[in-house]
């Protein structure tokens, strides 16, 4: 399980948090977005190579000037590597974050910066790329549009600007249904045992409710929704080096 210490500060995170700890010369950069450095530092290259094969993003054609999306980059490396790709194909990149995250981020000819919250602060995107983007990447951010606003705005917002073939990666998702599954397995108390080094069990509770966690209804329910709105949707595991892959989950969405 989790040391309490290191995510209490990381807990239920608001947008206007997210801005103050960019500024904050006291964190690190995987602070700065919501993380210790054990969960991100020498695995973001991991998370990058994930993403790439997810979005099938190997093989664009270097003439396409294609369009990527990234919602909430953040300030890591993460977001450069993913910057460095798009060069390589001649894409266009449309960043979207608070100024304090994208004042950290390198200022190119082929990046388009938009300051705010996706999508509330961000019309002229909505309206200006509406069905013209081939990748939208928004990666460990959607548990905190779950808690903070509607996932419904946030994604029909989002999957409009998707151009025919396009795919979005909502990426690194806690499924508390999940996170309960692992830890009453013998493998998910061994697991917690050796993490906490004790002989203590895990916490489960089955039938508590989880008012702020994203679960197995809430996203059978997106793909369903989507299912039925004409899009392809998928629920992809996590490489198994990353530290979250048996409690986090990601989803892919494609429009057909």
């Amino acid at each position: 399980m989790e040391k309490k210490s290191d995510f209490e500060k990381f807990k239920n995170l608001t947008f206007e948090d997210f801005k103050k700890m960019a500024n904050d010369d006291s964190l690190s950069q995987y602070q700065k977005i919501g993380f210790p450095d054990a969960y991100r530092e020498n695995k973001e290259n991991i998370i990058f190579d994930d993403i790439i094969n997810k979005l099938n993003f190997q093989t664009a054609d270097i003439n396409s000037a294609g369009v990527l999306l990234d919602i909430g980059p953040g300030c890591s490396e993460l977001p450069k590597m993913i910057i460095d790709h798009c060069n390589k194909f001649n894409f266009k990149i449309l960043l979207v974050d608070s100024k304090e995250m994208l004042d950290q981020l390198p200022s190119q000819e082929s990046i388009t910066k938009f300051e705010g919250y996706f999508p509330n602060d961000v019309p002229d995107l909505v309206n200006q790329f509406h069905h013209k983007v081939d990748y939208i990447v928004g990666y460990s951010i959607f548990h905190y549009v779950f808690y903070n606003t509607c996932i419904y705005k946030f994604l029909d917002a989002a999957l409009s600007l998707l151009k025919p073939g396009g795919i979005m990666l909502i990426g690194d998702i806690p499924n508390i249904t999940k996170r309960k599954r692992f830890f009453s397995t013998d493998k998910g108390i061994a697991f917690h045992k050796n993490f906490t080094q004790t002989d203590t069990l895990p916490e489960i509770d089955h039938l508590q409710l989880e008012p702020t966690h994203i679960d197995d209804g809430v996203l059978m329910g997106i793909m369903q929704r989507y299912r039925n709105f004409g899009f392809e949707a998928y629920l992809l595991p996590q490489p198994a080096t990353l530290p979250f892959h048996n409690r986090r989950e990601d989803l892919v969405i494609h429009k057909i």
